[in-house]
């Protein structure tokens, strides 16, 4: 039974989720024409007389194409079909020159695989969740149609037209908006890091179709699911489960049948909309493509896409847990995304190498720094933050000084936003700033001295048990020192001295 239950007026509704993204493929050239795949080009100048559909042009297929597709079936531990098969789909609509969209419908080439998603309590995802990934065909994407540029036509913009997509059809194995959403994201972070896709779903290279059904709790027939297509956000499609999960439950228990049908996500408003009756695959009258020869891939083919992965994000947030002493939290913070990680390990190893220790006993200070205290100083900065200034050298050097003992963790961040504002070096700001702790024993103990002279009853009191008293000599040693006293020396000598 699922964990997430929606209350109706007739009881309990869970909720069951499938959803099939398209990922735009990591590639220079489409499917099947040297045509520039380029974001953001005038309307209509990367087409070429393939994806024009001019009489006589055949389809080449992209061997990059096929080999960022096999990658990805790699990196979630699929079945990758050594011989697969293009189809058409036919089906007429402006955007679509050919009249048919070749995919891959019954031979795919990529078979069932899996991908984890983490246990998030707060998201309210209790325990980590193996959700089953039933194919990826490779197919041609569409063009654009455009209805909001003239008052009485449309235009057409063909130049998406046969860019390679990987269509990653899930199984029905998600139960809330939340492990949806999880799941896409995790989903994006294996696309990134393989590189089979940047994953930018503002531009419309990543985007999903929401397949959401509900039944009352304890039932076990599936029921009328609808489609929601080509939501582009994570928080759109989480919005998009919610809304249809509560019109769903509404329509049934006002007596009515959910119809089987492909819906329009509306992000102004948070709502579906219908959009057509769904069709099924003898609709598109479905046959073999005769201009494309099956697609056989060779052993040397497929070892070499497997020696090209990276390491993958649940080894790489292993490794920082078990190698490096992360605390599960932050491996997962810093290994969500590619930027993240790839910012920490070049901060890593430099910050080691500055500081003159092991990664693995800085790792959780540079860590830290990257998460928490560096972002922090960054978003109180605004516009003033100029991130060209924040380079790997800079920030090890402030994270060496504090290391030392020379400034605490409040000078650092004061040195920071320095060398965000500025471009200054680390070093020469906590001299010139005077954000240089002072860990000289002799003035910290005369200042110590002084105090204890001026509070002897204090002294009397802390010694007959009161032991809270402690912080009230530090803050006075401190003060006296204006803040800039080693709290570590501080507590030291206090310590030796009140005894």
């Amino acid at each position: 039974m699922s964990n997430y239950t929606v209350q109706g007026a007739t009881g309990e509704w869970e909720v069951v989720i499938g959803l099939e993204v398209h990922a735009q493929v990591t590639s220079h050239a489409k499917l099947f024409s040297g045509a520039s795949t380029a974001f953001g080009a005038e309307p209509n100048t990367q087409v070429s007389l393939v994806d024009a559909a001019m009489p006589g042009m055949l389809p080449v297929p992209n061997r990059e194409c096929i080999r960022q597709a096999v990658r990805t079936g790699m990196a979630i531990e699929a079945q990758i079909n050594a011989w697969s098969r293009f189809d058409r789909k036919n089906y007429f609509y402006a955007d679509l020159p050919q009249g048919y969209q070749i995919s891959q419908l019954y031979h795919p080439i990529v078979g069932e695989g899996q991908l984890v998603i983490e246990a998030d309590e707060k998201a309210g995802i209790p325990q980590d969740k193996v959700i089953g990934i039933e194919r990826i065909h490779v197919e041609q994407d569409a063009g654009k149609l455009m209805h909001d540029q003239h008052p009485t036509m449309s235009y057409v913009d063909l130049n998406r037209t046969g860019v390679a997509l990987m269509e990653i059809v899930s199984r029905p194995d998600m139960t809330s908006p939340a492990e949806a959403g999880a799941y896409i994201r995790k989903l994006r972070a294996i696309l990134r890091y393989v590189g089979s896709c940047d994953g930018n779903m503002e531009e419309g290279s990543m985007r999903a179709d929401v397949n959401v059904s509900v039944r009352k709790v304890g039932d076990t027939e599936l029921g009328t699911r609808t489609e929601t297509k080509n939501v582009n956000s994570v928080r759109f499609v989480m919005q998009a489960i919610e809304h249809e999960v509560q019109r769903q439950i509404d329509v049934l228990e006002d007596g009515g049948k959910i119809v089987q049908e492909t819906r329009l996500f509306d992000p102004n408003t948070g709502t579906t909309r219908s959009m057509r009756s769904k069709e099924d695959a003898h609709d598109y009258r479905y046959f073999p493509d005769p201009d494309l020869l099956p697609l056989v891939l060779e052993q040397d083919f497929l070892d070499e896409c497997r020696a090209s992965l990276p390491e993958l994000p649940d080894a790489k947030r292993a490794r920082y847990e078990n190698e490096l002493g992360l605390t599960p939290y932050n491996a997962r913070e810093l290994t969500a995304e590619v930027e993240t990680f790839a910012r920490f390990e070049t901060l890593l190893a430099v910050a080691a190498k500055a500081i003159g220790k092991p990664e693995k006993d800085v790792a959780t200070q540079v860590a830290n720094w990257s998460l928490s205290v560096a972002p922090g100083v960054v978003k109180s900065l605004g516009d003033e933050a100029d991130m060209a200034n924040a380079t790997a050298e800079r920030q090890a050097a402030i994270l060496a000084m504090q290391d030392k003992g020379e400034i605490s963790g409040g000078q650092a961040k004061e040195i920071y936003e320095i060398v965000l504002k500025e471009g200054r070096e680390p070093d020469e700001i906590a001299d010139t700033e005077g954000l240089k702790q002072v860990s000289d024993t002799g003035a910290i103990e005369a200042a110590v001295d002084e105090i204890i002279a001026a509070n002897g009853d204090k002294v009397e009191q802390y010694k007959g048990g009161k032991d809270k008293l402690f912080g009230f000599f530090v803050g006075q040693t401190m003060k006296a020192m204006q803040g800039k006293a080693n709290p570590a020396v501080v507590n030291q000598i206090l310590k030796d001295k009140l005894g």
